[in-house]
């Protein structure tokens, strides 16, 4: 429907790509959709600097001859590049994909026992290594518990040095991603 309106589709892979979710490579795998446009960034160099977008030709080729020209701050760093290589070498060498798979399951199977214990946990969602636990106040109005979320990620650095960070329109969702 987006292609017939003259519409593209973007999947922005930046967070859930490169294997993290564990059953796909790819976030957009998981939904049946061919992208036209891939955004993939933060897991490519590991700490290193690397970012892509990858497009159809047909959607490259739409920009030339309208004034848009190529360019790119960056572009071609060698170290950036190997240490892409590296990644994508590690991922596939040392099975982290499955690993991902593997793990996620492990947690949320974990974070539902201690959702049975707590009524603060309103929903545990996600997959492989990319998991949301829902903080709520009251587990009936599943009212948002900004300030408990806000508590637990700091105190989950403070003093147990896991990092994890806030999201949600109420920044009550504890967001696990491991990179």
């Amino acid at each position: 429907a987006v292609r017939e309106a003259g519409g593209v589709t973007v999947a922005d892979e930046v967070q859930v790509g490169f294997g993290r979710l564990g059953s796909t490579f790819w976030g957009f795998e998981q939904q049946g959709v061919v992208p036209d446009i891939v955004t993939m960034g933060k897991p490519f160099g590991n700490g290193i600097p690397l970012a892509a977008v990858v497009t159809t030709a047909a959607v490259a080729n739409a920009f030339a001859g309208q004034g848009v020209e190529y360019f790119n701050t960056f572009g071609g760093n060698p170290v950036a590049c190997a240490a892409g290589g590296a990644v994508l070498d590690v991922i596939q060498t040392e099975g982290l994909q499955a690993r991902a798979l593997r793990v996620g399951s492990y947690l949320r199977n974990k974070l539902a026992l201690l959702a049975k214990s707590w009524d603060i946990i309103g929903d545990i969602r996600g997959q492989g290594m990319f998991v949301g636990i829902d903080l709520v106040s009251d587990p009936v109005s599943k009212t948002p518990a900004t300030s408990a979320a806000s508590f637990i990620c700091s105190r989950l650095k403070d003093e147990f040095h896991i990092l994890t960070s806030l999201d949600g329109p109420h920044d009550n969702v504890i967001v696990v991603k491991p990179p």
